[in-house]
């Protein structure tokens, strides 16, 4: 008989005789045609279900024997009384030690909550308990001391002995960890330890135990109690127990928000006790206040500098700037103390990497200070304290090799005197006041082959065109929430509050209120003046120990405001422009002292001040321009140690339906118009750590009512705007008027459209241009110069299908597939080519659409030739799911790509597995099951689950685990974005590095090439 047959034939007996028993066995669970090495499994999955669904002991018991009975003839019943098995333990020689023998009082399947109570076990004996069964252990722990750990002795040596590995991430906050105990945990007990030291920058108060066994009950700690015995003894503690069991899904997001820190967390250094012990102790007794540490930089000789991940980002975006985009001139803006020279310095440093010499450089700046601490740093990322020169204040370069030079030195010395192109590269920092004479002077005048200019404010008061010497472009910029994540700035709690004025009626005009109209309203309006005192009595503790900037739309409303702030026994004082140097000193330093409490102000301290101590913002007036917005939120986000939180009270009142309120919550939270409605009415649920958006309900509802206005700007409206700024260009149009392009692809929209009902474009709309047309947003996310060269070249060439290349075929397949994901009734792709051709106007939409896409992009992608042979998929590029089976071509008229769902596709004939993964499973709310199967564990690591019925055994599976095939990972935060699907990121081949369980199996893969750090850096966000 035939093997397969067989087997069924077994099968369906089984299953026959388990229906027979009568014990209620969800039988349809055994798959007939199920392969023999997994007959058993299901078999015992079925029968381990029923016979725990039993509670009592002793009916176990018995259905266990009536299930033996059916199954093998009453033979091998099990005897009464029942007993519980609680292990099986096979020893693997002689003299190893049974670790196992011990166990925790609450089950490993079982949750728990611990609280140190009476009459329950305590966090330090279950601890202990876990630790005997455990193949590796994970901790993270704010505080480690040696009280602690010396409960934990026996067991951690046991742990060692047994060659278990144990991984420890701990801080130097409040100075609290010990280091001698640090040192034993590594000498003693062989942990492999890590340290976040800056103090300033620790949040990490997590107190976390997982417990890995290889049988598959992990086991896991979260609560408060810290490697202390007050903690694990007898503190008022209270930490939960999860298991794998019960808990998955937290476990899983314990394991990938570990391995994050561990694996890609730059804070998180190894410590190694011969090498760190000294830093260590700097460290803790800074952390402690028993030591300041003034100095500007860190002692780092013989270290490489590597940037942190936001700064990795916005290096590679300036490598994009440059070579995808030939745009040599490039200004990065970042808020003041967020690492510009740092920036500037890793740039250059990869710049003569590049060229295998140190190319000419020239580092201006307007003060000492900054040139002699731009020199330190450039000295410390370059490895080398004799780099450079400084050129200021008496002092001049003999080289002339790598000089920082002072604006009035240069000056002083002629800058004509310097041949143009004499430096390859140069900086200019604080850009922003390159518009001055001497600025400009010397900027017309050097023609390097590199320019780079650092400002934290690209928009200046007196209006002057920063942006004019970038193509109007900001090559990077560090965005506030960017900065926040990576605790480079204060928190903040930002209130929105109505005021009760109506500014509705007021004129606007070249996109703002009329100054005039605004102080006629607010000067003299005691009744707004008493809610700005009310709220700030329910907001402020103790207003007398504030520190606050007010910003004011005149001066007569700033003296008014200071007026009314004395009265009430808060000093304050007015400094505007003309304020007198002296007394504007005089100012600061009796804010910083706590003499007076505010600096009411117009727009003197948008800029230029540097008051770190500055912890409460009141913005008193109608701030238009996101751009002066942040600079004034930015006066009070410089960290200090006495300053956990930045308050920012936000007066608001009735506004006119072009405020634009989308513009200012982008610049606090990020993120597209669409979703901020949502985040508004679900109160900002997912900020950086430690800040909070709170908006009164009257404010909530102002604010939701002009986001969807804005959101769903009536085509009339938009038709209007385009006939006023008369735009030539798609990209001039969005520039001016700050429409997104979104909403030309969307409600039958589209950039021909709206030059059509404008009187542009006379000719009349057919049917197929508007089908075409309806999938223009299919062109939004090109951002490689393939696509955008080669869909040009195929659209104006009018040459067949079947005479193109089979490189451009793909190319020309991925077009059409792009607009007919189905192949509409195609009887070739020759049709589809030519019908596309036909509409003139819709091709020309189409390529604007994605040379704008492209031009917009900051992202490098790369060809994958050796490994893709013929394969027009850039590495790092977006791709629709019926671009990228039309790449690797898999895509035809018969096939319709548009109609393929899955997850995972193997192309036999190139035996490539292809992996499309959404990182976030859920529509619509966050759903913890769902959450952290997949997701990136550094820039090279992806952890990733397979199908649910995929088997380690299976053909699929072990093509997986045996590597045979060529695996390709494409990535997406989500189903929907912006412009629909949301397209995914090709992350190229990908090889195993370590799998665990089955159906699914757990696997990590490692990338042949690292994903984009900004890339990486949502991806975490989003995953967990």
């Amino acid at each position: 008989m035939d093997e397969g047959i067989y087997e069924s034939l077994v099968t369906r007996r089984l299953r026959d005789q388990l229906e027979q028993s009568a014990l209620g066995f969800d039988t349809a669970r055994i798959d007939v045609a199920d392969q023999s090495h997994v007959l058993a499994r299901h078999v015992g999955d079925v029968v381990f279900r029923h016979l725990a669904s039993i509670k009592d002991p002793s009916d176990r018991l018995a259905a266990a024997n009536r299930i033996v009975e059916h199954l093998d003839d009453g033979q091998g019943l099990v005897d009464a009384p029942p007993s519980h098995l609680t292990r099986v333990y096979r020893p693997t020689g002689p003299g190893v030690i049974d670790r196992t023998a011990t166990r925790p009082t609450t089950p490993l399947s079982e949750v728990a909550l611990l609280t140190n109570a009476s009459g329950e076990p305590s966090i330090g004996h279950e601890l202990a308990a876990e630790l005997a069964s455990a193949d590796s252990v994970d901790l993270v722990c704010a505080f480690i001391r040696w009280s602690g750990v010396r409960l934990l002795e026996h067991e951690l040596r046991r742990l060692a002995a047994s060659g278990k590995p144990f991984r420890v991430i701990t801080t130097t906050y409040l100075g609290s960890t010990e280091r001698a105990t640090l040192d034993r945990l590594v000498r003693d007990y062989g942990a492999e330890v890590r340290v976040q030291y800056d103090h300033l920058r620790t949040r990490l108060h997590a107190k976390a135990w997982l417990f890995h066994r290889d049988s598959g009950y992990d086991t896991g700690y979260i609560g408060s109690s810290n490697l202390s015995s007050a903690a694990l003894i007898d503190g008022v503690e209270w930490n939960v127990r999860l298991s794998r069991a019960l808990t998955p899904s937290l476990l899983d997001k314990f394991q990938s928000t570990f391995d994050t820190y561990w694996q890609n967390d730059p804070s998180f250094e190894q410590y190694d006790p011969d090498l760190d012990r000294d830093r260590l102790d700097d460290a803790l007794a800074e952390a402690s206040g028993i030591k300041n540490t003034k100095s500007l930089t860190i002692n780092i000789s013989g270290l490489e500098v590597r940037p942190y991940p936001y700064q990795q980002i916005m290096l590679d975006e300036i490598q994009a700037e440059r070579e995808i985009h030939g745009r040599h001139r490039n200004l990065v803006v970042a808020a003041t103390g967020t690492g510009k020279t740092v920036l500037a310095a890793l740039d250059y440093r990869r710049i003569a990497a590049a060229r295998e010499c140190r190319p000419r450089l020239v580092f201006i700046a307007h003060r000492h200070e900054i040139l002699q601490q731009a020199l330190t740093t450039y000295r410390e990322v370059l490895a080398d304290p004799n780099f450079g020169e400084l050129y200021v204040s008496g002092t001049r370069p003999e080289r002339w090799e790598h000089v920082f030079a002072s604006v009035q030195s240069l000056t002083s010395y002629g800058v004509t005197n310097i041949p143009t192109d004499h430096f390859d590269v140069v900086v200019v920092d604080e850009f922003h006041h390159s518009e001055a004479a001497t600025y400009k002077r010397i900027m017309q005048h050097l023609n390097p082959a590199e320019m780079l200019g650092l400002t934290a404010t690209p928009e200046r008061a007196d209006g002057a065109d920063v942006l004019g010497m970038f193509d109007g472009r900001i090559a990077t910029e560090l965005r506030l929430w960017d900065a926040l994540e990576a605790e480079l700035l204060c928190p903040f709690h930002y209130f929105g509050i109505a005021d009760g004025t109506d500014l509705s009626t007021l004129a606007w005009r070249r996109g703002r209120y009329e100054t005039k109209d605004l102080e006629n309203l607010y000067t003299g309006d005691h009744t707004r003046a008493r809610i700005v005192l009310q709220s700030l009595r329910d907001k402020i503790v103790m207003p007398h120990q504030m520190r606050a900037l007010g910003f004011c739309v005149s001066i007569a409303h700033a003296k008014y405001m200071t007026q009314i702030f004395n009265n009430a026994g808060i000093p304050a004082v007015t400094v505007s422009g003309s304020t007198p140097s002296t007394d504007r000193a005089q100012a600061i330093n009796d804010l910083r002292s706590r003499a007076i409490n505010v600096i009411f102000t117009v727009d003197v301290f948008n800029e230029g001040l540097d008051l770190k101590e500055v912890d409460t913002i009141l913005m008193l007036r109608p701030t238009e321009s996101a751009t002066i917005f942040l600079q004034q939120l930015g006066r009070g986000l410089r960290r200090t140690e006495s300053k956990p939180v930045l308050t920012v009270l936000d007066y608001v009142g009735h506004q006119r339906e072009e405020f634009r309120w989308d513009l200012r919550l982008r610049a606090l939270i990020g993120g597209g118009r669409g979703s901020l409605k949502e985040k508004v009415g679900d109160n900002f649920p997912t900020l950086p750590s430690g800040c909070r958006i709170v908006l009164d309900e009257a404010t909530q509802r102002s604010v939701i009512k002009s986001l969807e206005r804005q959101i769903h700007t009536r085509w009339s409206d938009i038709v209007s705007e385009y006939r006023t700024t008369n735009s030539p260009s798609l990209e001039h149009f969005l520039s001016e008027t700050g429409i997104p392009l979104s909403r030309l692809t969307k409600e039958r929209s589209s950039w021909t459209k709206l030059q059509r009902d404008a009187g542009t474009i006379s000719n009349e709309e057919s049917i197929i241009e508007a089908e075409i047309l309806k999938r223009n947003r299919a062109f939004a996310h090109v951002d490689d110069p393939v696509r955008v060269s080669a869909y040009r070249k195929i659209i104006d060439s009018h040459v067949r299908y079947s005479d193109l290349s089979p490189y451009d075929q793909r190319l020309a397949s991925m077009m059409i597939f792009s607009i007919w994901p189905t192949g509409r009734d195609f009887s070739s792709l020759q049709d589809g080519l030519d019908l596309l051709r036909s509409e003139p106007e819709a091709c020309k939409e189409l390529l604007t659409i994605s040379n704008y896409s492209f031009g917009q992009s900051r992202q490098r992608t790369l060809a994958l030739s050796e490994e893709l042979p013929g394969v027009p998929l850039q590495l790092h590029g977006h791709y629709q799911r019926e671009e990228i089976l039309a790449g690797l071509g898999a895509a035809s008229i018969a096939s319709k790509p548009g109609h393929f769902r899955e997850g995972v596709k193997y192309l036999d004939g190139l035996n490539i597995d292809i992996f499309f993964i959404n990182l976030v499973k859920t529509d619509g709310t966050f759903s913890p099951t769902t959450m952290y199967r997949d997701y990136p564990i550094s820039r090279s690591l992806f952890h990733w689950e397979s199908q649910s019925t995929t088997g380690a055994h299976t053909p699929t599976g072990r093509r997986y685990i045996d590597g045979t095939s060529t695996v390709l990972l494409f990535v997406r935060h989500e189903k929907t974005g912006e412009f629909g699907p949301m397209p995914y990121i090709f992350l190229g081949p990908a090889k195993i590095a370590n799998h665990s369980g089955e159906r699914p199996i757990s696997i990590t893969w490692k990338l042949e090439h690292e994903m984009p750090a900004d890339f990486f850096t949502t991806a975490k966000a989003a995953a967990g």
